[in-house]
């Protein structure tokens, strides 16, 4: 929502909670919780915005699953939580001009 004096301020998050990493539920996803905030500026046809993405530099594995992989030259299969990690503290901002 926009202040009449053209501010617009925001908290964002997005929570996921421990979960099964495989169909018999005897390996566990970590859970987490990230937060992001805005605020933004509008003088008639401009505005500016500044966005934080994880705000508290939360480490985290955002995408896991747990498989079985075998690497070239390796002589047997393993299997372990493969992830991908989330993204560190991160700024943006943006300036914009409509008509």
């Amino acid at each position: 929502m926009q202040h009449p004096s053209g501010l617009s301020a925001g908290l964002r998050y997005r929570y996921l909670h421990d979960r099964p990493a495989n169909e018999d539920n005897s390996v566990t996803a970590e859970g987490y919780f990230i937060t992001d905030a805005n605020v933004g500026y509008k003088w008639k046809n401009l505005s500016l915005n500044m966005v934080v993405e994880n705000i508290f530099n939360t480490e985290c594995d955002e995408t896991q699953f747990y498989t079985t992989s075998q690497l070239l030259g390796e002589t047997s299969s393993v299997s372990e939580i493969h992830y991908i990690l989330g993204s560190p503290i991160n700024f943006r901002i943006k300036a914009a001009i409509s008509f």
